[in-house]
């Protein structure tokens, strides 16, 4: 009999038979059976999955494939130096290495402080409870709970395990973050027959609230036997998807080790060719695989991710993991859970119905209205004071309506018949000097057959039949649009009353309709994610009726009637059947469970879509696992839920979704801008090596200072171009295509073919005009510490700075004009173009940049020349552009008439 069969039945026993099929009595255990029951099933608590070791977890950082390319290029640097040592690559391969380092540093950084030390599921837990222990009543630490043990709880108490009621008196149950129901719910301890544990009304389960009542209940599952604990199973067990990013960057870093290594070892045999010597061959193929391997790529995608985590987090969402930033900008489709993320999660009276009126509630209510509002301010069992936070959110709704009204408690309270699932409604007594008035509330087909007088305009008179339709008639048309209805009745009660007599001839006062509702910024979101090419889901463990009113009133409903599915409909689903019907447009899904949600996840996932999904309860942990993005709630999810999230909303709000959409898709954007940005220095770098092997010149730039332009002079506008704000059509466009990469045919055509062509014709041109003047004459060989040779590779140095200068303003976008986003817009790429231009000023003119990488001062007139190859550059882009731009205007105008 497996786990779920053994606790059905166990529901379905009186509670004497529960408690002795346990083996258990109403003295408790005692304290010698506690310890061999704890010894054979363990401690109350929640498994920790084992965790990767920090010190593993930092060697990541430092391993992945594009670090493994720069260790490969240290190598061969140090390498170099050893075999023919003072050619300065012992420092390059130096550099190289404090890249990695610096880089694997940062990274860690950033996910150990994201990281919690202490386990959330842990923390849910309450840590003391009452226990019945060798016939008395003792407060025992909840890790020291078994199977068998009798435990007390009140209202406002944490269930420490799972529990078959014994004695319930008015329980009601916040379940939410196992169900995701948003209603406490009662329980009682009758028997009942149910197959799913969650459903049942006798069962109260580790990881929910008491919000009303008190229990007797006897512990038939502790630590990771309890539901919480399956799904926290169910949550470690669940691998963490790659992102879409750390896809590509892996797909870029292969291509990168490529294409340096089979041009290194080409034109290791070009040098062979030209009769150069074995050092000199090795030298420049180390020269060319360097050149090509991009070694600022690391650290500049690195902090693009930590400067998009900045502003999400500007814009209330935190980031946990660097390269859930892009993976957002990705997303096809999301699913969203409905109470607090597009609700307010208030509950809030909408609607009365009273003294045969349909009233807004925040209206002038009358005399007419006052007995309702009496009702509402006296029936509820949240004790003295102002209403408390941990109460029946139902209750306390009321009780604000009321007050808003200028109803507040008053009277002494002297009986209360709580509610239970049974009689579904409750009652209070109170006493205003001498009289006595009894305020009842509760669900209208319980309430209205206690009701012989309807209170009227006038004041009470016979409730008849006809009256009675009209009544529930209204409440059916009120439910229809998912409010929640509750009947409010009153009587005067004699001062000699039996418990028997009280909750008879009653006069209803009214009815109140309560709300969730929706965020007011949540219509406009959808509308948004509409138009991105979004398609929004939302997941509920709601009942069906008030999912389905949500989506109506947000506009996630707007194309006739959506497919609605539930959690029982679902189940009878194949995996196949449930992926067809993800087709439909617009889809919902309520009373859905927790491995229901993640398969619902993992269907989406197979048809090709990248997935977002949003989450606060513990039944939820598994999905945001299982998803491309976990999005928790910060404020009202629960640790578990942010613990397995890649993002917490800081303000529970759909809306920062769409907001964080749009961060997301502009660091996919900006990515590709750096990229253009540092693979066109690739052309000037490789293409004086080329000439060096096909011509006899002198090697126009040196190793030294390809590093100087890849870890120096390029860093900071690569990194400003990371910190582009988002284009305006950036959610007026579809999601990225799953194919579309990062380096693709038109950015390499781009870069290589088109821009690089342009630096190195500068970059060759400076370097033998600073030669021609120096009178060197073709054929001629220069030592590497010549001062016109040194001069001259500083002239080569200076114009591919210069030319990318003029690039960066290129790199702003692929097809919009240089002038349209105008200067300042992003005042870092200012900073970075002075960083540049002081960099290779102290590299051309001072001593310790003349030593370091071999250069010398060159005359003004080297500047001047690099400017005309600037200027033709920057025209030929915008002509570029310009026909590009028109050619999609003409397909558009096309495609649209």
């Amino acid at each position: 009999m497996d786990a779920a069969t053994s606790t059905s039945a166990l529901c379905r026993l009186c509670a004497t038979e529960a408690l002795a099929s346990l083996n258990s009595s109403e003295r408790g255990l005692s304290s010698a059976e506690a310890a061999r029951r704890q010894a054979e099933f363990g401690p109350n608590e929640i498994e920790q999955a084992p965790r990767t070791p920090w010190s593993w977890r930092a060697l990541r950082h430092v391993t992945h494939f594009l670090a493994l390319v720069l260790w490969f290029a240290a190598a061969l640097a140090f390498l170099a130096e050893h075999w023919d040592p003072g050619r300065g690559m012992a420092m390059i391969g130096f550099a190289v290495i404090g890249v990695i380092v610096v880089n694997g540093v940062f990274s860690f950084w950033q996910e150990f402080r994201a990281e919690r030390t202490l386990a959330a599921l842990q923390r849910l837990l309450p840590h003391q409870v009452r226990v019945m222990r060798d016939g008395r009543v003792r407060s025992l630490p909840v890790r020291d709970l078994v199977p068998g043990d009798l435990i007390y709880l009140a209202a406002g108490d944490d269930v420490p395990a799972d529990c078959r009621l014994l004695e319930a008196y008015g329980v009601r149950v916040n379940a939410a973050t196992l169900t995701g129901e948003s209603l406490p719910q009662a329980r009682s301890a009758e028997p009942c027959s149910v197959e799913n544990v969650l459903a049942a009304h006798n069962v109260v389960l580790a990881g929910t609230t008491l919000v009303a009542g008190e229990a007797k209940a006897v512990v038939f599952a502790t630590g990771m036997r309890t539901e919480f604990g399956r799904i926290a199973h169910l949550t470690q067990a669940t691998p963490k998807a790659e992102s879409p990013l750390q896809r590509e960057i892996a797909r870029l870093s292969r291509w990168i080790a490529l294409l340096a290594l089979v041009l290194g070892v080409l034109f290791f045999f070009i040098g062979d060719t030209v009769g150069l010597p074995f050092w000199d061959k090795f030298l420049f193929a180390i020269g060319i695989a360097v050149a090509n391997v991009p070694e600022g790529l690391l650290p500049t995608v690195t902090l693009a991710l930590a400067m998009g985590a900045q502003r999400m987090a500007r814009r209330n969402a935190l980031i946990r993991h660097l390269p859930s930033v892009e993976t957002l900008g990705s997303t096809t489709v999301i699913c969203t859970d409905k109470t607090g993320t597009l609700t307010l999660n208030r509950l809030r009276v909408r609607t009365l119905y009273y003294a045969d009126t349909l009233a807004d509630a925040q209206a002038r209510l009358g005399e007419a209205g006052r007995p309702l509002l009496e009702a509402a301010a006296h029936c509820h069992s949240l004790g003295t004071g102002p209403a408390s936070e941990r109460g029946d959110p139902l209750e306390v709704a009321l009780v604000d309506f009321a007050r808003h009204h200028g109803v507040v408690e008053r009277g002494e309270r002297v009986h209360e018949v709580p509610f239970d699932s049974e009689r579904r409604f409750m009652s209070t007594l109170y006493r205003y000097g001498e009289g006595l008035l009894l305020y009842s509330k509760g669900a209208l087909e319980t309430l209205l057959p206690r009701c012989t007088s309807v209170w009227r305009a006038d004041g009470p008179e016979p409730l008849d039949q006809g009256y009675r339709a009209v009544l529930l008639d209204v409440q059916e048309r009120l439910a229809r649009e998912g409010l929640r209805v509750i009947a409010l009745a009153f009587r005067p009660v004699e001062r000699e009353w039996t418990q028997e007599a009280l909750e008879r001839e009653l006069v209803l006062a009214g009815l109140a309709a309560l709300e969730d509702p929706p965020r007011p910024e949540v219509p406009g979101a959808i509308a948004q994610c509409r138009s991105a090419g979004v398609k929004v889901i939302m997941v509920t463990g709601d009942h069906p009726r008030t999912a389905l009113a949500l989506a109506r009133t947000i506009g996630l409903a707007s194309d006739g009637e959506p497919r609605l599915l539930t959690g029982d409909a679902l189940e009878r689903l194949s995996d196949t059947q449930l992926q067809l019907a993800l087709d439909a447009p617009e889809i919902l899904f309520a009373r859905i469970g927790a491995e229901q949600k993640r398969r619902i996840v993992a269907a989406l996932k197979r048809k090709g879509e990248v997935v977002a999904v949003t989450g606060d309860g513990v039944n939820d942990a598994p999905a945001l696992r299982e998803a491309h993005i976990g999005i928790a709630m910060g404020v009202a999810g629960t640790d578990v839920a942010k613990e397995s999230a890649d993002m917490v909303l800081l303000d529970d709000n759909f809306a920062s979704i769409v907001a964080a959409i749009e961060e997301g898709r502009a660091v996919f954007d900006n990515i590709r801008k750096f990229l253009t940005y540092i693979l066109t220095s690739n052309i000037p770098e490789i293409v004086p090596y080329i000439a060096f092997a096909l011509f006899p010149i002198p090697l126009p730039l040196t190793v030294a200072q390809i590093l100087a332009v890849d870890l120096g002079t390029d860093m900071l506008p690569a990194l400003a171009l990371g910190a582009e704000p988002p284009a305006p059509e950036v959610l007026r466009r579809p999601p990225r295509r799953t194919d579309q990469r990062l380096v693709d045919a038109p950015l390499v055509a781009r870069a290589y073919l088109f821009l690089g062509l342009f630096e190195a014709a500068a970059a060759l041109g400076a370097f033998f005009f600073v030669l021609s003047q120096g009178g060197w004459t073709y054929g001629a060989l220069l030592a590497s510490s010549d001062p016109l040779y040194r001069a001259a590779t500083g002239a080569c140095l200076t114009a591919i700075v210069l030319m990318q200068v003029v690039n960066v303003w290129l790199c702003r976008s692929e097809l919009d004009s240089v002038m349209a986003r105008g200067v300042g817009s992003n005042r870092l790429i200012l900073a970075g173009i002075g960083f540049e231009l002081a960099l290779v000023l102290a590299i051309l003119y001072t001593p310790w940049g003349n030593t370091l990488f071999g250069t010398a001062p060159i005359p003004a007139q080297a500047w001047l020349f690099v400017l005309p190859f600037a200027l033709v550059m920057l025209l030929a882009e915008e002509a570029r552009k310009a026909i590009v731009r028109a050619r999609a205007r003409r397909s558009g105008e096309a495609l649209h008439a």
